[in-house]
């Protein structure tokens, strides 16, 4: 066979390899990996820091409310920066998004060094720090579909959450290290300085790339919810997430219970269902690249419905020896949910309208899995672990098969939201830079 039709070998037959080589996106990975490790070690230094920091009889209410600020105002910033922000770049959204983590965060260790540093002082500038992050979120994913067509959309997503599995895996042990070194407030120290290493790569990697100039009339601050309200599947895909999220909140209660009074395990046993979990998040992530060429919709509805049914062993009572392999599986399944989920709105809506909506929809689910965790509380003390469990794994599956079931009309009359693959949506047009139209073909 001649050389020049010879199928191209591995790494170059993967379908990751046109997103690591990618002349902009190889050299933006590099500080998005950085950043990523310096999330996984804040994950355990924030809440330590909170500890050192707060009255010895307020602890875990501190603890609680440093958590929640280093999430939930991204909720309000998607809102309240809505006519600012939009018509933004997707190195712009995610470059401003670093900025603002890294001052914020610097900020704590030097009012460390300068004795200031109280808990209510802590609290707000976690809370300043993550005012932008549903818009750095946006920008990240919109910055894909900016540079690359839709049948790499779904790769590109997989490696990003590749990124994030990997740093969380590797991120908390490192921080628990440097912590026991120097004290949680330096490694918040180098979670800031990450992200000033994320901020400079989308400032000298990623060439300005200028959008038309914006209309005379300035969006509303909640454009981002009018564009997912008016698109049926958006509108679908978010009540979706929204739920599964939800259920999968009282995990978070339900699971250290089940582990300590059901299975009369200890922290150990507690750590190595963790461990199963990430690892098959990690390879799950890694197997996500694959599915490109798969219906994207019956694809997201399967991720909901197989996580369900991975998680019942867990409710109906299965030991260790199946229940810790089951819930490697449930990772295994959960984690290409976000790229799918994320490569339904790239391929539904233009570049321009995607931060608005992508804010919005971010906006939405960091509610969900606080709000389901809350909710776990009086689940798991009214009808105990094992039933929490059973419960939320049981109603996942039943969300998963009406969204599947769901589009089924829609698909067979041909009317569903979805590209189908013969060219560009309604509201999607072939972008100016492929011309050719290949961005609007589906896998």
């Amino acid at each position: 066979m001649p050389s020049d039709t010879a199928p191209p070998r591995f790494p170059r037959s993967s379908p990751y390899w046109p997103v690591v080589s990618h002349p902009l996106l190889r050299r933006v990975l590099p500080g998005l990996a950085v950043s990523a490790l310096g999330d996984g070690m804040a994950l355990v230094a924030v809440t330590w820091l909170a500890l050192d920091l707060a009255p010895p009889e307020q602890r875990g209410t501190w603890t609680a409310i440093a958590v929640a600020a280093y999430t939930l105002p991204s909720a309000a910033g998607a809102v309240i920066f809505g006519r600012f922000l939009a018509g933004r770049s997707g190195a712009q959204l995610a470059g401003w998004d670093a900025v603002l983590r890294a001052g914020a965060l610097a900020a704590i260790p030097m009012a460390h060094l300068a004795g200031a540093l109280s808990i209510g002082l802590y609290v707000t500038l976690l809370a300043a720090s993550s005012l932008l992050h549903s818009w750095g979120s946006a920008g990240r994913f919109t910055l894909i579909a900016e540079l690359l067509p839709d049948r790499q959309h779904l790769p590109a997503n997989a490696v990003l959450a590749i990124i994030g599995e990997t740093a969380t895996i590797v991120g908390p042990p490192l921080a628990g290290v440097l912590i026991g070194a120097a004290g949680p407030v330096w490694v918040i120290a180098i979670d800031a300085a990450t992200f000033v290493v994320l901020a400079l790569t989308y400032r000298r990697a990623v060439p300005d790339r200028r959008r038309p100039a914006p209309a005379a009339t300035a969006p509303s601050r909640t454009a981002g919810f009018g564009i997912i309200r008016h698109h049926r599947t958006l509108r679908g895909l978010l009540g979706l997430t929204f739920g599964f999220f939800l259920l999968f909140g009282p995990f978070y209660v339900a699971m250290p219970v089940l582990v300590t009074e059901d299975l009369h395990g200890s922290a150990t046993t507690l750590g190595l269902y963790y461990t199963a979990f990430g690892a098959g998040s990690l390879l799950g992530g890694l197997a996500t690249g694959y599915l490109h060429r798969w219906p994207l919709w019956p694809t997201t509805a399967g991720i909901v419905v197989g996580f369900g049914v991975a998680m019942l062993p867990l409710g109906l009572g299965a030991p260790v020896g199946l229940s810790l392999p089951a819930f490697a599986l449930a990772g295994l399944v959960w984690a290409p949910y976000l790229s799918t989920s994320m490569a339904l709105y790239q391929r539904s809506i233009s570049a321009t309208a995607l931060p608005r909506a992508l804010a919005a929809n971010s906006a939405v689910l960091v509610l969900a899995v606080p709000l389901g965790t809350m909710l776990g509380g009086p689940l798991t003390t009214g009808i105990g672990a094992r039933r929490t469990l059973l419960l939320c794994a049981a109603t996942t599956i039943a969300l998963g098969l009406v969204a599947g079931l769901a589009v089924l009309p829609r698909r067979r009359s041909g009317t569903g939201d979805e590209p189908t693959g013969a060219g560009p949506t309604p509201e999607r047009p072939p972008r100016p830079e492929d011309p050719a139209g290949t961005g609007a073909r589906k896998g």
